[in-house]
């Protein structure tokens, strides 16, 4: 239980600095888009839901927005003529990148005194607290 009460304030603080350091009107679900696509490439809108474990009818918005700023595009799918990748524009790539480079900095400063092992740990009670909600997870 003292994970989760840490879990809960720390997002949303973590999601205040994101907004603040963020370029103006990038919020925290666009840049959660466009961090998902730097990572795995061009992915579909419900594919994107799944792997947040938020909603399509979210990730949607999120993408919409998004493509008005010029930072995602969608492309035809090969697997699935209904189902359009969306996929980073040049601004896309240049945007995310700059964020994360910013995020990646404080948190460099934030881990100054923390192991490599300390992170592990963390990272492996978090994943597994995740996975033993996995099932709870109503439809994407």
């Amino acid at each position: 239980m003292a994970v989760f009460a840490l879990v809960g304030p720390l997002y949303r603080r973590v999601q205040r600095q994101i907004e603040q350091d963020a370029p103006p009107g990038l919020s925290v679900g666009v840049r959660a888009v466009l961090a998902l696509l730097h990572e795995h490439g061009p992915m579909t809108v419900p594919h994107m839901g799944r792997e947040q474990s938020i909603s399509r009818q979210f990730v949607q918005r999120m993408v919409n927005d998004a493509a008005t700023d010029g930072l995602v595009e969608a492309v035809p799918n090969p697997a699935h003529a209904r189902s359009s990748l969306i996929r980073l524009t040049g601004a896309g790539h240049t945007t995310i990148e700059g964020v994360l480079a910013r995020e990646h900095a404080l948190l460099r400063e934030a881990a100054d005194d923390l192991t490599v092992a300390d992170v592990d740990a963390c990272v492996r009670v978090l994943s597994r607290m995740l996975t033993l909600f996995e099932d709870s997870d109503g439809p994407a």
